[in-house]
């Protein structure tokens, strides 16, 4: 069995074996292997944190698929962790581009992928009911293709722009499994009650809830036993790091103070820890 044969095999038991894991989310080589080395089983990537580390911004189409995957790829050379990625709407309107996205994504070593509903237009940030689940077909199709157990996420993205229906959200979610989806995906869920909703709603599939978020203080054990499978954080580790890097700046401009070296991981640390 090949490399990326086993990490697909160990990416799909993640989701078949009893309880909750959490997958978080790195957005470099460098902060992969941060996170291998504290015991985490997989990870997926951040378009919000790759974004954001090229000085732009997330969800607005400012980023290619190329630019994507070339990200991906370094993360999955970083680790022996099964890598899944963010594929954001598939950088395509198409059902056929969206396959075309998973075909690629698995040439490159990734052994799961997302594929959301959100378009990436101000003007129409969602696709209709009918070409978000042709998209997931399509999705689910090219990752059926592949010759090793691709774990294909659908992502429901209305309430994440401004669209708080959770029963269109449900219904969309119900579909994208019904269309084969793995895992089920609605960001930005913020109660027990909505991700319970969720969990009951498509159950027996297995489903991924975002943490991370302002103000929203569910912990591991709570989503566990709301039969949340899977917890990813986005892109609040990058937003952490972000912070913590603003903050030091700023003191250092305002204020003329250089003590952020002693919150700082040491140079022998990280220097180790890259080594490896």
């Amino acid at each position: 069995m090949d490399v990326q044969t086993l990490r697909a095999e160990a990416f799909k038991a993640l989701h078949e074996r009893p309880g909750t894991f959490v997958i978080p989310n790195p957005w470099d080589a460098g902060s992969a292997k941060l996170l291998a080395s504290l015991g985490f089983e997989a990870l997926a990537t951040s378009s919000a944190g790759l974004a954001f580390s090229l000085g732009r911004p997330d969800a607005e189409g400012a980023i290619s698929r190329d630019e994507v995957l070339v990200n991906a790829a370094s993360i999955v050379g970083a680790t022996a962790l099964p890598v899944a990625a963010d594929l954001e709407n598939g950088f395509s309107d198409e059902p056929s581009g969206c396959a075309e996205t998973i075909l690629q994504a698995a040439r490159i070593g990734l052994v799961g992928g997302s594929i959301e509903d959100a378009t990436g237009r101000s003007d129409e940030p969602i696709y209709n009911f009918h070409r978000a689940v042709e998209r997931v077909e399509a999705a689910v199709a090219a990752a059926r293709s592949l010759d090793f157990p691709f774990m294909l996420c659908a992502r429901a993205e209305n309430l994440l722009h401004g669209r708080n229906d959770l029963d269109d959200t449900i219904a969309r979610l119900q579909a994208f499994a019904e269309a084969g989806a793995d895992v089920l995906y609605a960001p930005g869920l913020r109660s027990a009650e909505e991700i319970q909703r969720v969990v009951k709603a498509v159950a027996p599939k297995p489903v991924n809830v975002l943490m991370g978020l302002a103000g929203v203080n569910l912990g591991f054990d709570d989503l566990q036993a709301l039969g949340v499978k899977r917890i990813s954080v986005g892109s609040s580790l990058a937003r952490v790091a972000y912070g913590a890097f603003f903050e030091a700046a700023t003191r250092i401009r305002g204020e003329g103070r250089f003590d952020h070296g002693d919150k700082a991981l040491s140079f022998a640390q990280l220097n180790d820890l890259f080594r490896r």
